[in-house]
Order: C-alpha cells, then structure tokens, then sequence
C-alpha cells in the first residue's frame, strides 16, 4: 500500500464508506414504521431488525451487512493485478468495512451495529472454513442457549483460533481477533445482562391482525 498504488487508497476509503451504510434502519423503514434505533435492543443489527420489523427484513440486514464486509474483499481480488500482492491488503479492507459499520460517518460515528455479520462477510473469502467453523458455534450455541447474543460471542471466540487452524496467516489471525475483541466491546451490554440473568430470549415481533 503505497504511491505506486493509488487505487488502494480508493478501495480502503470505499471499504468504510460502504461498510458505514446503516441497512439495518434503511431496510426496517422500507418494510415498516418502526425504527430500530429506538425499539427494541436499540441497535441496527439483523437480530433487532427481525425483532421490530420481522424476519424478512431481519433476514435482509444480515445477507447487507455481510455483503459490507466481502464485497471490498472480493472486488479486491478482482483487481489484483492493479494491487500490492500481499496477505494484508484484504484484511485491511475487511476490517475497514467492520469499523464502517461499528461507526459509521453517515450517523456521526455513533449508533452502529455489533459488527458479526459484517465481519463473518470480511473473512468469508480470506478464511472460508475459519467463518464455517465459527458460524457453526452461533448456531449451536444460539439454539442451546435461545439467546442470539451467546451466539455471537461464541462465534466471536472461535473466529480466531479457526483462523490460527485453517490459515496459519498472521495478518488474518491479528484482523480476526481485533474483530472479536470489538464485538466483545460492542456485546459489554448483553454481557452484563447474561451475568444477571436478565438478557432476554429472542422472540420475532407478531403480526398484528
């Protein structure tokens, strides 16, 4: 990333710019009234988009949110030839696209999301069985426990030492842990209720008839 690279420079700033767009209130008010900045958990994830708005918009924000975090990765590899040939660059991008989304310019850096989905969708490219390994534990720990949060801290925790297994790339093990340690500092909240017991389990909001 240098000079001689004008276009790294581009696809970093593009990176955080895309990974800052808040599809969590764009998709929740294109499907209904509510907003989910203040409803709900208060927060922009798809968890609390399918809570307030329901399932297809929930659904929605995840597959968005991870296409912040793969879309700079991929576009990346796509060009290359025009780029430093290096292990770091695509980790620079997916992390860029994580702090986008954790705090985004376009809100005043402040209301972002929690930041799995946007980082599952950063290394699902550089370390495809790393993001399988971690998805796995989300899904088992969300199921055993009924609470979206425990998944994602597992997932969280898993996410680098899958990294460490499957890659042995020290940049992607250095960008995988930053990530996790973020979503810890974005989960102190539901942390916090976990230890009280007072987390709530995941309910999707009904239909009024």
């Amino acid at each position: 990333m240098n000079a001689d690279y004008p276009l790294t420079y581009v696809l970093m700033a593009g990176a955080y710019l895309f990974g800052s767009i808040p599809w969590g209130v764009i998709l929740t008010r294109a499907f209904s009234s509510a907003d989910p900045r203040r409803e709900g958990s208060g927060n922009i994830g798809a968890t609390n988009v399918a809570r307030v708005a329901g399932l297809g918009p929930g659904v929605a924000t995840l597959a968005a949110d991870m296409l912040k975090g793969l879309a700079p990765v991929w576009l990346a590899w796509g060009l290359a030839p025009a780029l430093p040939r290096s292990e770091v660059f695509p980790v620079v991008l997916a992390l860029l696209a994580f702090f986008g989304h954790l705090f985004p310019i376009y809100t005043g850096f402040r209301g972002g999301g929690k930041g799995v989905a946007t980082a599952a969708g950063g290394f699902v490219l550089i370390a495809p069985m790393a993001v399988l390994m971690a998805g796995a534990a989300f899904v088992i720990s969300a199921f055993i426990f009924r609470r979206v949060s425990i998944g994602s801290l597992a997932a969280a925790l898993v996410l680098p030492v899958a990294v460490h297994a499957t890659t042995g790339s020290w940049a992607a093990i250095a960008g995988a842990a930053l990530a996790a340690a973020f979503i810890f500092i974005r989960h102190s909240g539901n942390i916090r209720r976990l230890i009280s017991g007072t987390e709530p389990v995941f309910r999707l909001r009904r239909k009024e008839v």
